[in-house]
């Protein structure tokens, strides 16, 4: 389901019918293509998360070995993610965004045939390397498409793949781990085959869907053309940034960094060990990945309404904070009521953990627009993600050690409910450097 910013009163966006159908036309063309992408993609980010709970058996992987694999993904993702949005900046995204689904999806369908521990964390690292530049691309993308009095509910929407893609992964390796033994495979080598080949069809879809920004769109009519561009050209930012040297040195693109690093090593620490967590304590493998899915459907809904909420008011920053110190509310109501066996309180902090982060990144990827464009946008979009990212590298990868190193997850969860109030700390400072909501 797409919102219907579009059919929004010309009292709130301050435009005539016209324009309100032409940015209608470019929401249907453009946002549900991508999100699907941003779906799949979070889909293959996850995915490994269930894949463990029989392919470290087969594949005689450590815990700390398989944080490692989840991890470097990550690792390699973020070294090459400013050249890779340099790159999309000079071809374009529309052929840029198509090469990364294509070769990512390739290598993980071809996740399915690792050996062993080693070419497990090889692949891992060099499907990091194919999907470097993918999500600052996406925001880029609708940077370049939206002015800002879309941008709240557009991201909401489409940053729901990161949540939707762990609703549907627990379900999904529900039915496909059971597949063992057909056609002489495991049940997680079909869940990297079936779940990688439908990014490789979608990215040879993506250049007949999408255009590189409103004059090249040939889809639009020339008076639509010249209404949404000139929507764009007129909008207030708070002191752009067009450089992309600039915008790695300014303080503001240096605490968003810092906010996304925060909320991502708790995001994909949790979404990738969940499952693992779960049948740690008690849960069988179909009940551990059912229950992994709960949070992220509540994530979900929160985030949407969230976002409307925002909308109305126009407090993103103070709603950011709010977010922050949700999801490490969740991490220390899960710490301090953690036990071996499954507890209901434990899991409700999990879930209150979830619904915070979910909410931080939807309404956190509305700012850095606001103070970035052109060259400056697709640099320092991709400076924010690269930083961030690390994050998700560092998550995973800790959650393993420790829980390898003590028998527990207790330091993994400390870990990350810190950091995220640090994050909430840093967004609260964003209010002294960009004063307008």
């Amino acid at each position: 389901m797409i919102p219907n910013l579009a059919a929004a009163p010309t009292s709130a966006i301050g435009r005539n019918a016209e324009e309100t159908a032409a940015f209608r036309k470019v929401i249907w063309r453009i946002v549900p293509i991508l999100t699907v992408a941003l779906l799949l993609n979070n889909m293959d980010r996850t995915n490994v998360g269930f894949a463990a709970l029989t392919m470290n058996r087969d594949l005689g992987m450590t815990a700390r070995e398989f944080g490692w694999g989840a991890g470097v993904l990550f690792a390699s993702y973020s070294f090459l993610e400013i050249p890779s949005n340099i790159l999309l900046y000079r071809f374009g995204a529309r052929i840029w965004l198509t090469r990364i689904m294509i070769t990512w999806g390739l290598l993980s369908a071809g996740t399915a045939f690792v050996t062993g521990p080693y070419s497990f964390i090889i692949l891992r690292f060099f499907l990091g390397v194919a999907e470097a530049g993918y999500f600052p691309g996406i925001i880029y993308v609708f940077a370049c498409w939206f002015p800002a009095h879309y941008r709240t509910q557009i991201f909401a929407w489409s940053l729901l793949s990161s949540p939707v893609a762990s609703l549907l992964s627990g379900p999904l390796a529900a039915a496909i781990l059971p597949m063992n033994g057909f056609l002489g495979l495991a049940g997680w080598q079909w869940m990297f085959i079936i779940e990688g080949v439908p990014c490789v069809l979608l990215g040879i879809a993506l250049p007949w869907v999408i255009a590189d920004g409103p004059q090249k769109a040939t889809w639009l009519t020339p008076r639509e053309r010249d209404l949404v561009t000139g929507v764009l050209a007129a909008e207030d930012r708070d002191r752009p940034i067009e450089s992309m040297w600039m915008a790695v040195r300014d303080i503001r693109v240096l605490v968003c960094a810092g906010i996304q690093f925060g909320f991502l090593l708790g995001s994909y620490g949790l979404a990738v060990w969940l499952p693992l967590m779960l049948r740690g304590r008690g849960l069988g493998n179909a009940a551990a990945s059912l229950l992994s899915s709960l949070p992220f459907l509540l994530g979900c809904v929160a985030l949407v309404c969230w976002a409307r909420l925002v909308d109305r008011t126009g407090k993103r920053i103070a709603n950011l904070v709010v977010a922050c110190f949700l999801g490490a509310g969740g991490f220390f109501l899960s710490l301090v009521t953690h036990q071996q066996a499954f507890s209901y309180i434990g899991y409700t902090g999990l879930t209150l953990a979830v619904i915070g982060i979910t909410t931080t990144r939807g309404l956190f990827w509305t700012i850095p627009p606001r103070i970035l464009q052109g060259r400056g946008a697709a640099g320092g979009i991709a400076f924010i993600n690269t930083i961030g990212t690390l994050g998700g590298f560092l998550g995973p990868v800790a959650l393993g050690w420790l829980r390898t190193t003590t028998g527990s997850f207790n330091g993994g969860l400390a870990i990350m409910a810190g950091v995220l109030v640090i994050s909430g700390l840093l967004s609260a400072s964003l209010r002294f450097t960009m004063p307008k909501e």
